[in-house]
């Protein structure tokens, strides 16, 4: 793989769908290793990784999304904070370059509540890092996440990196969370996309005849699932409805022509999807000079 300078431009790109900008910020990366992957071996994999120039084991971005509309402000996701390592936490540096400060934040729409998309959300003293934010998020998420039951199953990490990590990010916005139905946030609308996690949520930006489908963890190694969307990640809550979940999220991207963002496109984390035979191919979209 070649390399490349460390200094790099700024993670943020800009689009514009009607009357709601749309900025994605990259909050980093992580490496990961073949063992997350489930359903392709790592000789597999590492085929596909190489035939698309990418490093093999995967390196995987980890993006979250500002849209501003009007005088209102919202984050799709607020990434890892400072608690995954040096290559992630870039999010509210990159706020400050935009100017945008954290209180400047009115609402925050989680897709799900794993560490790389929610422990931005409160600080290691249990501090809400947007004071001014109202915090939506699926009940069924929330309600999977305090689920002592389900907790007592998982293995000792797992209780410690979901569960718990969960519960402290939540706590301080207990008295003002919302639910992520009707419109959370102008043009702004959910699209349940439930098996990654059981709450796990998409949501459908639509103004001015434009559409952007942010849908969070659909793919996280793009290169693999949308040649295979029968691939999963060891992290799947339920893998056999992680995997519907993205066939229809392909099927509904493709069918309406849809832009889409995600949180673990390579960056900068819009394509669109075209139908491929029986299956789907992953068109990036091409730079846009205005928005």
């Amino acid at each position: 793989m070649t390399q490349h300078d460390s200094n790099q431009v700024p993670g943020l790109y800009r689009c514009r769908i009607g009357d709601v900008l749309v900025t994605a910020i990259s909050d980093g990366y992580l490496d990961a290793t073949f063992e997350v992957l489930r359903g392709i071996d790592a000789a597999g994999a590492e085929t596909v990784l190489r035939e698309n120039f990418r490093p093999a084991p995967p390196r995987i971005s980890v993006n979250c999304y500002l849209l501003q509309s009007g005088t209102r402000t919202a984050l799709v996701d607020t990434g890892s904070g400072d608690s995954m390592g040096p290559t992630l936490g870039r999010l509210h540096g990159l706020l400050a370059r935009l100017g945008i400060a954290a209180g400047d934040v009115d609402t925050i729409l989680l897709t799900h509540m794993h560490p790389d998309h929610s422990n931005g959300l409160a600080d290691a003293d249990g501090t809400r890092l947007f004071p001014e934010a109202q915090l939506v998020v699926d009940e069924k998420e929330l309600a999977h996440w305090h689920d002592d039951t389900a907790r007592s199953r998982a293995d000792e990490t797992a209780r410690a990196r979901y569960f718990d990590a969960a519960r402290t990010q939540a706590a301080p916005y207990r008295d003002r969370l919302a639910s992520p139905g009707g419109e959370p946030f102008p043009n702004v609308t959910a699209v349940p996309l439930a098996g990654h996690t059981p709450g796990h949520t998409g949501y459908l930006v639509a103004s001015g005849g434009d559409t952007l489908l942010i849908w969070g963890d659909i793919c996280h190694v793009p290169d693999i699932q949308v040649r295979q969307p029968e691939v999963t990640m060891v992290f799947d809550v339920d893998p056999d409805a992680a995997i519907q979940a993205r066939r229809r999220a392909f099927d509904m991207t493709a069918t309406d022509r849809m832009l889409v963002a995600g949180m673990h496109l390579h960056f900068p984390g819009f394509c669109h999807m075209v139908r491929n035979g029986s299956g789907w191919r992953m068109v990036p979209e091409a730079w846009r000079f205005t928005v």
